[in-house]
This record gives structure tokens, sequence and C-alpha cells, in this order.
């Protein structure tokens, strides 16, 4: 056996690299959702106050069996903190900005903050 090698590795364990530049993340502040039959694309923005332009930081195209899996796992992780934390506040009202992205079916815009 090698030195540096575990005794039992796990034949299912997934090595996950995380570079730095992504373990800074981004910040996006609004999220637009659009869905083919055969895909969910989910584009996460950060706009300004008064910024007449708004820049897509990240987009994250999804199998829907994955979106799916995606949203379970937000919920649960959403019970976890509050339950660490107390309830999220969500406000009704959110921001409105002066946004005109057409009437594609299948397309949501989630306001972040």
């Amino acid at each position: 056996m090698q030195p540096n090698q575990p005794q039992n590795p796990d034949p299912n364990a997934l090595n996950i690299e995380l570079s730095e530049v992504i373990a800074e993340g981004e910040y996006a502040n609004l999220a637009l959702i659009a869905h083919s039959s055969s895909e969910f694309v989910v584009d996460f923005i950060r706009m300004m106050p008064g910024a007449p332009k708004a820049k897509v930081k990240a987009r994250v195209i999804l199998t829907p069996e994955h979106a799916k899996r995606l949203l379970s796992a937000l919920e649960e992780n959403i019970q976890r903190f509050e339950q660490s934390f107390g309830p999220i506040k969500v406000h009704q009202e959110a921001p409105s900005y002066p946004m005109n992205f057409g009437g594609a079916v299948g397309r949501r815009r989630v306001q972040l903050t």
C-alpha cells in the first residue's frame, strides 16, 4: 500500500475540485429561470440600484430531474436553516426594476434580495 493512500478507500467517493476563483463565488440578487422540455436554464444576475444595465454573473443548465433534485435540496436546507436561526422573512413586494424580458413561456424571475 502507498503511504498517502487511505486504508479503505470508498469506491463511491467523489473527488470534487474547487478552484480559488470559483470558491470566491459571485453575488447575485436576481435569477431568471427558463425551461424547455429537456432543460432548465437559471441565470444569476447582479443588478445595481440606478444602473441601466445588469450582468449575468453565472448560468446553470440542468436537466428537469436535476432541477427537481435541486428544489428538494434547497427546501431541506432552508428547513434546517430555519430550525437553527428562525424563520426567513420574505417581503411580498419585491423591488421593481425596469426590465423587459419578453413573454416567453416558462420564464420566471426570482428576486434574490
